[in-house]
């Protein structure tokens, strides 16, 4: 998808949230800024909902609002981490050379929190996708939260909020944000096609609000990718693209990569499925098993593969990096490829 992407054009404002108890919420966040956990599924619009928070509290939001994809941060190398251009500048190259990718994760937590507002009086530091935080790390967090109090507001999404420590619970205001009904999800379409000038029908919006089972940016995209490919937003026309819609090209060029030893290659692909595109592992990994069960394996190779998909769920299932253990899959593959 080469155009700008309808889930950023569109990004909702705070009066825009369909959810009235999550709109007053935050609102009451702007004035007061207490920290927040906001927990729901996947595509409920935690993320948008949290944007929205900060271009309302925030002067200067491109810099007093820092955003952690936990999945993404927590899965890095002690490299990539030390590279990356949002933490380069406090990581010299003594603390480089010297720490351990915990004290540079620790590191960069503090001085996420540390460092003064650009404009106003407090800056807003977001840690999204948190069940994928060690125990021993929120631990950390735990300590930079009380230090940091007065200057930094600190929200945490997730979709699992029994995966936080209790003392970080304690210190956050709890907010929930359920999956958005069928007709939330027409509501925030018809808006999008009518800014567009895009011809619909109220069958096409219902039909993609129902292919998204509840993820208002999967019925964002899927909308988007139908009018580009159709010029329309009809029930056929949505029908007839969305059927053919998925991640198996993706995934099967990634187990290509994976099993020909091009693991750099499969790790950009996971990465963009995981933090680019926002599955979930457990999605990424079920995708893997439709696609092996398709045909690609048989046999023993089959049978092993859905052995190491058991594994691999039970280590989501608790709540670490997904792009670890999905990984680890990819390395598994790999290593029975140059078998």
């Amino acid at each position: 998808m080469d155009a700008p992407l309808w889930t950023e054009r569109y990004a909702p404002d705070l009066a825009d949230l369909p959810q009235s108890e999550v709109r007053e919420y935050l609102q009451k966040a702007v004035n007061d800024p207490i920290n927040l956990v906001l927990h729901g599924p996947s595509g409920a619009g935690k993320t948008a909902a949290v944007r929205a928070l900060a271009r309302e509290a925030h002067e200067d939001p491109d810099n007093d609002l820092v955003e952690i994809n936990v999945a993404d941060f927590f899965g890095m190398t002690k490299k990539e981490i030390a590279d990356d251009p949002r933490f380069s500048s406090f990581i010299d190259s003594k603390r480089r050379r010297n720490s351990s990718k915990a004290d540079l994760i620790n590191h960069v937590l503090k001085e996420s929190a540390s460092y003064s507002p650009v404009a106003g009086t407090y800056k807003t530091v977001v840690l999204d996708n948190a069940e994928a935080i060690r125990e021993d790390f929120q631990q950390a967090l735990r300590r930079v939260m009380e230090r940091h109090h007065e200057a930094t507001q600190f929200i945490i999404t997730t979709r699992q909020p029994t995966k936080l420590i209790p003392p970080i619970k304690s210190r956050c205001f709890p907010v929930s944000v359920r999956a958005p009904t069928v007709p939330e999800i027409v509501a925030v379409l018809e808006g999008i096609v009518e800014a567009e000038g895009v011809e619909y029908d109220e069958k096409g919006l219902e039909f993609v609000a129902g292919y998204a089972n509840g993820d208002l940016r999967e019925a964002i995209l899927g909308a988007q990718t139908t009018v580009e490919k159709e010029g329309e937003l009809t029930r056929t026309a949505a029908f007839e693209v969305l059927r053919e819609v998925g991640i198996e090209a993706e995934i099967e060029e990634m187990l290509d990569d994976a099993e020909a030893g091009n693991f750099s290659d499969a790790r950009k692909t996971l990465d963009d499925l995981l933090v680019d595109e926002g599955y979930s592992g457990e999605e990424v990994l079920q995708e893997i098993l439709d696609v092996a069960h398709s045909g690609r394996y048989s046999g023993d190779e089959l049978a092993e593969l859905t052995r190491l998909a058991g594994e691999i769920d039970v280590d989501l299932a608790d709540g670490s990096s997904d792009r670890v253990h999905l990984g680890h899959l990819l390395a598994e593959l790999g290593a029975k490829g140059e078998a």
